[in-house]
């Protein structure tokens, strides 16, 4: 038997746009909650978030954008996030997320690259201030008309622009999302979304937990990944189910509290949070009994921190899921009646209406089920490519349409896949998808570095950390790793700044001349 398995289905593929989809929850479920801000203490039923998400559209129109522009947004988890994401999708604009923690290098880049004419940003979260960094950088941003902070008159001066207006017609093929994945080439590529990717996946998603209106869905990860706006936000209005938000980032004790507060029945969150919230001293405390299900995402669960979410935080249901940004994101879940085994040992089987094979990296032959190979996936999901990037669409996504994946895996005989590896070198640290690239053609900009290698390597909390391994110039003393980090910070995001540093005299080598990152990371893994 081959390692290759498609969702069939009875249940049928939507063809709404977002907006319409929308509009159909609203009309079922005018008067349940859609939206909850626990920090604010804001709440919108169905009609209250629907007319909202209007007022702003027509706002955003009555400004000059129009379907296709890019609008970018660049915050933490706040109700205003999700107004903009259902009021571009509205009006067919295409949606930028930026990470929060994207500093003046990064955000430049996106801003440029997607031709960005509006940004809504926040103020300031934490140590950053996101109206000085666009300061810094919008006189090098040309196509950059307008920005909008979160909480500031400038967001009430825009909506009182608007009139109601017809809105566009739209298709559900149109892209309205991109989303920024770490590059190879030294910076980010922006995955290309439509209506029909991103809703359809949010929504099985949401099929495969049983999410009705009766749910409450804890939303601690962020919206700006897929996880947040897409596992989070879609699945829940596409089942009329509620979407709370706990804290602007995450949180463990706010989180645990929103849950009681708000009667939660679902949660979210990359292992590393789960463990911190069952890590808090008065976790006792909390009454997590409304909680049923749940999804864990962006690595590996533990088997005994499944084994205490399930017990201890109620979630019998909880899910695995497994996906990359290019497909929507997900491709495999694990199923409400899976045993330990499957939700620990595995990432689940193939979603309804996607495809899924692993194949031979080198001669993308199918393998037999059991052997290790790269995972690939084709359907609804895969993303429409990578913005004004051709050339690096056709290297991710074959003329067969399916998308490769970079990751190794296992095709059980059941059909449930383990990711046993990966092919390219990216690094995952607590969730959060680092290429080295990106980080080495930063640090080739130090004033001490003639050549870098950065490498992931074990570590205990985050899964992996980021290694910097540097061949200083000549006749210069090698810098630290506190001078490297201060060359970073401000400029790159902080999950990316390398942790530990190795200075080197040269890199191990293969015969063909390119550096053997494999012997780098093994040499270096049980270092501390």
């Amino acid at each position: 038997m081959t390692s290759y398995a498609h969702g069939t289905s009875d249940t049928p593929l939507l063809g709404d746009t977002i907006g319409a989809n929308l509009d159909r929850a609203v009309a079922r479920w005018p008067d349940r909650d859609a939206l909850v801000d626990v920090p604010s203490g804001r709440r919108w039923t169905y009609a209250q978030f629907a007319s909202d998400v209007d007022e702003l559209a027509y706002a955003l129109m009555a400004s000059g954008i129009a379907a296709g522009d890019r609008v970018g947004i660049w915050a933490v988890n706040c109700p205003e996030w999700v107004l903009v994401q259902y009021a571009t999708a509205r009006i067919g604009a295409v949606m930028v997320n930026i990470n929060p923690a994207y500093r003046t290098h990064e955000v430049e880049y996106v801003l440029n690259q997607a031709g960005i004419s509006l940004l809504f940003a926040s103020l300031s979260h934490k140590a950053s201030d996101y109206r000085a960094m666009v300061d810094e950088v919008r006189g090098r941003c040309p196509q950059l008309r307008e920005t909008v902070f979160i909480g500031d008159p400038s967001w009430d001066a825009l909506t009182a622009r608007g009139t109601p207006v017809p809105f566009p017609e739209l298709s559900c093929d149109d892209p309205i999302n991109i989303q920024y994945t770490s590059g190879t080439t030294g910076f980010p590529k922006g995955a290309t979304l439509s209506h029909h990717n991103i809703l359809n996946n949010g929504y099985f998603v949401g099929e495969l937990i049983a999410y009705s209106e009766q749910d409450r869905v804890c939303v601690p990860v962020p919206f700006y990944h897929c996880f947040g706006m897409v596992m989070g936000n879609l699945a829940a209005t596409s089942h009329g189910a509620c979407v709370v938000i706990p804290a602007p980032s995450f949180e463990p004790a706010a989180t645990l509290r929103a849950v009681a507060e708000e009667r939660c029945t679902s949660l979210y969150g990359v292992p590393t949070m789960f463990i911190a919230e069952l890590n808090l001293p008065d976790f006792a405390t909390y009454d997590l009994s409304s909680l049923r299900t749940g999804i864990m995402a962006g690595s590996p669960c533990p088997v005994e921190v499944m084994k205490r979410v399930v017990a201890e935080m109620h979630m019998a249901e909880v899910s695995i899921c497994y996906g990359m940004t290019e497909t929507s994101p997900v491709s495999l879940q694990t199923r409400r009646e899976d045993d330990l085994e499957h939700r620990t040992g595995t990432v689940g089987r193939v979603l309804p209406h996607i495809e899924v094979k692993v194949v031979d990296p080198a001669t993308g032959v199918t393998q037999p089920r059991g052997s290790a190979g790269e995972l690939c996936t084709r359907g609804y999901s895969v993303m429409l490519g990578y913005w004004q990037q051709p050339e690096k669409t056709a290297e991710s996504v074959d003329a067969g349409r399916w998308i490769h994946s970079g990751d190794l895996a296992v095709m059980r005989e059941d059909g449930y896949v383990e990711i046993v590896g990966r092919i390219k070198d990216m690094i995952i640290r607590g969730g959060e998808n680092i290429y080295p690239r990106e980080i080495e053609e930063f640090l080739y900009a130090h004033p001490k570095i003639a050549d870098v290698q950065v490498v992931g390597v074990p570590h205990e909390r985050y899964g992996e950390e980021v290694l910097a391994c540097v061949i200083p110039h000549e006749d210069t003393e090698p810098p630290t790793l506190a001078e490297l980090r201060a060359f970073c910070e401000g400029r790159l995001a902080h999950y990316k700044i390398p942790s530990r540093l190795q200075v080197l005299d040269a890199f191990p080598m293969t015969v063909s001349g390119k550096v053997r990152k494999v012997e780098l990371r093994e040499r270096y893994a049980g270092e501390q």
